[in-house]
């Protein structure tokens, strides 16, 4: 049986080009990053993905076969502990060995600050990347937006300091919202909705793998660069996809799409719920329920994981639509196809519902 494996092995090298024994074991926590991980790889060897994309990444208990590619890896890519506090204490304890990448610790990765409350204003993510907006037409939106938005901080800091009884109760219920939900540090987690940071990752990637295995180094690099043309064109293909709806109202099930949001020049309105751990306080409710019925959002998005009622009672009464979007690839096969799949879907769920 041994002699037999071996000559397997061999063939597959010469084959392959590459014997696979050669190659880094990679362990990659969610399906996104695992498939910008496979992309690298592509022709030369296989990432594990630890979750399957059907689970939050928030809350999960390791599967003996997952606990086993962590401790095997030679190389482990995570976002970080903001995103899958779990995940550390196995990192540490499994993968002594391994070179760790976290990617929300990357100097490569462009960071937002979390956006705290239900209700969110336009800008909040376009105000700080104003070098990566490409629709000169917002410009004098965004003069008036000042305006109000100034306005509105006014009321909001006049709020926290006991004016008005009724909204500090919501502030509250959004604070105690905000630390179940996450326990968080400053940045939103949900980095990888950004094709922008994806392809600065790919880069990333690359440089470690090569390091690993050197005799492979110009297959990772082309292959990085393979993928970043991909995710350009990809970029170019959304954003027309989205040029017809710009500038329409939605909302989220949760607070995880602001990276997406920024990168294509959208302005989520609010969020249902803080976080996907937690559920949203009757107050939060009613908050985002106002917004869609007398400022007409045209769009709430739900998630297939999470509480269809919570979707239904604030459309309760609305002409507003719905539809579901998907950030992990929860519908998709995991693979070097699902992050480019994932944009795209998330792309035409916005512009069939708004």
């Amino acid at each position: 049986m041994s002699r037999k494996l071996t000559s397997l092995s061999m063939i597959a090298g010469l084959m392959g080009g590459t014997a696979f024994a050669d190659v880094p074991n990679v362990a990659v926590d969610i399906a996104p990053v695992h498939s910008l991980v496979a992309r690298v790889m592509d022709g030369v060897g296989e990432p594990s993905l630890i979750m399957p994309p059907t689970v939050s990444p928030h809350e999960y208990n390791l599967r003996p076969s997952e606990a086993a590619a962590l401790q095997n890896a030679d190389i482990v890519v995570w976002m970080g502990e903001d995103l899958t506090p779990w995940l550390e204490g196995a990192v540490e304890t499994l993968s002594t060995d391994a070179a760790v990448i976290t990617l929300l610790e990357a100097e490569e990765t462009n960071l937002l600050d979390f956006r705290e409350g239900a209700l969110f204003e336009a800008h909040e993510h376009h105000d700080d990347h104003e070098e990566h907006d490409d629709h000169d037409d917002h410009d004098d939106h965004d003069d008036h937006d000042d305006h109000a938005e100034d306005h509105d901080d006014h009321e909001d800091h006049e709020d926290d300091h006991d004016d008005h009884a009724h909204d500090d109760d919501h502030d509250e219920h959004d604070h105690e919202e905000a630390h179940d939900a996450h326990d968080h540090g400053e940045h939103d987690p949900h980095a990888w909705l950004s094709p922008m940071n994806a392809s600065a990752w790919l880069n990333l990637i690359a440089a470690e793998l090569s390091a690993a295995d050197p005799e492979n180094a110009g297959a990772y690099f082309a292959n990085a660069a393979a993928g970043q043309a991909e995710l350009e064109a990809l970029s170019s293909e959304v954003n027309a996809l989205l040029d017809p709806v710009r500038g329409g109202s939605f909302i989220v099930f949760h607070d995880a799409y602001q990276y997406f949001e920024t990168d294509f020049d959208l302005a989520a309105s609010g969020a249902i719920s803080i976080g996907d751990a937690s559920d949203p306080s009757p107050a939060r409710i009613a908050e985002i329920q106002e917004r869609v019925r007398n400022e007409g959002v045209g769009c709430v998005l739900a998630e297939a994981q999470f509480n269809p009622g919570l979707v239904s009672a604030v459309l309760d009464g609305t002409d507003a639509n719905t539809g579901v979007i998907d950030p992990l690839g929860a519908t998709l096969d995991p693979g070097t196809a699902l992050y480019p799949q994932l944009i795209r879907n998330m792309a035409a769920t916005l512009a069939e519902c708004l």
